[in-house]
């Protein structure tokens, strides 16, 4: 007897870097999974905000309200980190490349000045402020005769920590999606 979640599951990984032919391109995807690292600290602060609203519900029932409140709304703006948390990464689209941050969010169009590249260069270990060597997808755009160039995603940030495929994966999806629309 096969077990749905896992065909399903294996036919997610089979057809990881193409979209559905009836999905609409001008939608913002993600072209990779969240990583173990990003997925498992979510579930942590949502098992945190689980604790938090249950002693919400304690101290609203044997003490104050407006106590319970408090607690109730600390558990919510757990709950929307968590969530925000697993929103951070690169996002693709017809329109161009967003990289999504936990405080802000970018985004770059495809122009024929923009250029997706990846290379070998000293990154980030998990957004701290170690640096190890490893690769990293660097967005390149040309305004007014200079050159900026942001890092998009890393081989050693919480989506790509250990999964080296997956970052190579994910990176050539992002260059093909760059490379597909800056030619229109």
């Amino acid at each position: 007897m096969p077990l749905p979640f896992l065909t399903a599951d294996r036919a997610f990984d089979q057809a990881v870097d193409e979209p559905l032919p009836f999905e609409d391109r001008d939608r913002w995807r993600r072209p990779y999974r969240p990583g173990p690292w990003r997925v498992g600290a979510a579930a942590l602060l949502l098992l945190l905000s689980s604790y938090v609203l249950a002693a919400a519900v304690i101290i609203a029932f044997a003490g104050t309200l407006t106590a319970g409140a408090a607690c109730f709304g600390g558990a919510l703006f757990v709950i929307a980190c968590a969530l925000r948390l697993l929103r951070v990464g690169v996002w693709v689209s017809a329109r161009g490349v967003r990289q999504v941050g936990f405080f802000r969010t970018r985004t770059a169009s495809w122009e024929p000045t923009v250029s997706v590249r990846t290379v070998q260069q000293p990154v980030r270990w998990l957004g701290l402020p170690r640096s190890v060597q490893g690769q990293a997808l660097l967005l390149v755009r040309t305004a007014h005769a200079q050159e900026y160039v942001t890092p998009l995603m890393t081989t050693h940030n919480a989506d790509f920590l250990a999964r080296t495929e997956a970052f190579d994966r994910a990176a050539d999806t992002v260059e093909a999606w760059a490379a597909e629309y800056r030619r229109r």
